[in-house]
């Protein structure tokens, strides 16, 4: 993705104010007596997505209230968001001074280049597989990338389609050969990342021939069974998405770090 010069929006939702109580609509939200795990779920998507804001003061009691649970449930999934980096607190901070991880260029740049790592990887195995397989995978990703472009020409552009589109092209080569530990890690390092991407997604989707191309490149690896240059194609993308990232928020300024 290359950066368009034209405002920031946020995405469509209920974006918390800075340093205020975090707001989650309706209890029905959730259902009464979920577990640790779907809190979890809950919260970061509304992380991810937005709706809780950079920078959001989160108050453990308000959000059980909110989701119609015990508070048990509730601290477990913060302490889970808070390792993850999703939440952050000064050290010895009480789960109630708990606020939504700032948005910066530094974290950024790190963040990326780990999600290139995982899914070099993953393109590296997708490269050492038989040829059969590799003609099928192939195939499934020069149409993902067709949608991609398809996504990126629309007018006006819908961004989360457009982000949907990449996502499933990257998603398809980590799962084409990657085990259980491999998928973990890009299932706990990715959505971070995405909080970044949708969150400056407008400024990124001026005009993506340069997307599309190291695309093609990292396909073509892929087809020909080269996985050195696999592996490094798609490093070298998420870094280019790094860049991009980071030349974003110093135009637009980071989010949530007052």
């Amino acid at each position: 993705m290359t950066i368009a010069r034209k405002p920031l929006t946020r995405l469509t939702g209920a974006v918390v104010s800075p340093a205020s109580d975090v707001s989650m609509g309706s209890a029905a939200d959730a259902p009464h007596g979920s577990r640790p795990e779907q809190v979890y779920a809950r919260l970061r998507d509304l992380i991810v997505q937005g709706s809780l804001a950079p920078g959001s003061r989160i108050v453990e009691t308000e959000i059980a209230s909110r989701l119609g649970v015990s508070r048990t449930p509730v601290r477990e999934a913060l302490q889970r968001l808070q390792q993850e980096g999703y939440v952050t607190g000064s050290p010895g901070a009480q789960q109630s001074r708990l606020t939504v991880a700032p948005l910066t260029r530094d974290d950024v740049y790190e963040l990326l280049n780990i999600v290139g790592a995982l899914e070099g990887m993953g393109a590296r195995g997708a490269a050492l597989q038989p040829a059969a397989q590799r003609r099928t995978l192939v195939h499934d990703l020069k149409t993902l990338n067709a949608e991609f472009h398809r996504a990126g020409k629309t007018v006006p552009i819908n961004h989360g389609s457009f982000y949907d589109a990449d996502e499933r092209l990257h998603r398809r080569i980590v799962e084409a050969s990657a085990g259980p530990r491999l998928i973990a890690l890009h299932d706990a390092v990715k959505p971070q990342a995405e909080r970044y991407i949708r969150m400056y997604i407008s400024m990124l989707t001026g005009d993506i021939r340069a997307s599309v191309y190291e695309h093609d490149i990292i396909i073509a690896a892929i087809d020909e069974g080269r996985a050195d240059d696999a592996e490094l194609a798609v490093q070298v993308n998420w870094r280019h998405a790094a860049d991009r990232l980071s030349k974003v928020i110093a135009m637009a300024g980071e989010r949530g770090s007052w």
